[in-house]
């Protein structure tokens, strides 16, 4: 018998497979998805997808935000919770930031004594506002045992109330050009990448981190091991609510108002692109790039659909198609996992 087919060398090369990091097969669909459209767009529209940079930035800043409020959700996720009010989180923040981060110019400024602030001022009260939402959640879900899709269900319907009452719906502009800067170039970019590199560290190396998986994966077991586990849902929520707040105060900064409406769907999309990067709905199970290469998919697949002219109808179709297929695949995992 030779050597390369022994049961001795078959066994180190099905452990090398499995060594490879969970991100890399849904980095592959990536790069595929990419490919296709690339293909696609020479087929029908005759000019390539991936080498115009012009849209490559506007697509990798669209997703900026939503990779922000997924970082966040991921977490809650892994817990095995849900957060539905973070896009109405993102609209009060960029209300309040905006409101105060007007520029004196403005004679119908909402403080007219509070203009011309430096922009750590709107930043701070933006995400102060994003971390008393998240910390509502956190509350209500860790002391009053209500459903996390309830508690959650609730509160996006009550703070997006806010963001409409806060101005009496009127937007907020002439906002100065520091706070703008926020939101300009490749700065949303950053944010997204310092945010995603920061919580893997802090998800996959220190005791935050293996709460929040204990947690998900076995609610009794961590109450056993000595987990407070009400006070460690309130961190988590109040988090996903400071990313969420920092996430509307990019938007803000990105459209140079504030507008109620901002950030409508932002939770589907966010909660879509920690599923599509392998965050178990089931809880325990996820990671941070893992949730990154998931938001960039999302963005190639938006981009790509209105590179090729589809209408926004079809490209909602497919979007749940895709959430529902990511879904599947990891109701299947599981099973299999529970078959081991």
């Amino acid at each position: 018998m030779s050597v390369e087919n022994t049961p001795a060398t078959a066994a180190p090369a099905k452990a090398r497979v499995r060594r490879l990091p969970p991100e890399f097969n849904i980095l592959v669909v990536l790069i595929g998805m990419a490919l296709m459209f690339e293909a696609l767009g020479w087929i029908f529209e005759g000019q390539s997808f991936l080498f115009n940079i012009l849209r490559l930035r506007i697509m990798i800043l669209q997703v900026s935000v939503i990779g922000i409020i997924a970082i966040g959700v991921t977490q809650v996720i892994i817990t095995s919770g849900i957060d539905l009010s973070s896009g109405s989180i993102v609209g009060a923040t960029a209300m309040v930031a905006a409101s105060l981060a007007q520029s004196s110019d403005y004679t119908h400024a909402i403080y007219p004594h509070l203009t011309n602030l430096p922009a750590i001022v709107p930043m701070i009260a933006g995400i102060i506002v994003g971390g008393l939402g998240g910390m509502i959640n956190g509350g209500l879900i860790a002391w009053t045992g209500i459903p996390p899709f309830i508690a959650t269900l609730g509160t996006y319907v009550s703070i997006r109330g806010f963001a409409k009452w806060y101005t009496r719906g009127n937007p907020v502009s002439f906002l100065t050009p520091q706070f703008d800067y926020i939101g300009s170039g490749i700065v949303p970019v950053f944010i997204f990448l310092i945010c995603a590199a920061i919580f893997h560290v802090v998800l996959g190396y220190t005791r935050y981190g293996k709460f929040t998986y204990a947690i998900g994966a076995n609610r009794q077991a961590a109450r056993v091991s000595g987990i407070n586990i009400k006070r460690h849902l309130l961190l988590v929520y109040t988090i996903a609510g400071l990313l969420s707040g920092l996430a509307g105060i990019v938007t803000a900064a990105r459209a140079q108002s504030g507008q109620s409406g901002m950030g409508v769907g932002y939770e589907l999309q966010a909660i879509a692109a920690a599923v599509i990067g392998g965050t178990s709905l089931t809880g325990g199970a996820g990671r941070i790039w893992g949730t990154v290469f998931g938001t960039l998919i999302l963005g190639v697949v938006t981009s790509g659909f209105t590179f090729l002219n589809i209408n926004d109808y079809l490209q909602e179709m497919v979007l749940g198609g895709i959430i529902v297929g990511a879904v599947i695949v990891d109701q299947f995992r599981q099973a299999r996992r529970a078959k081991v």
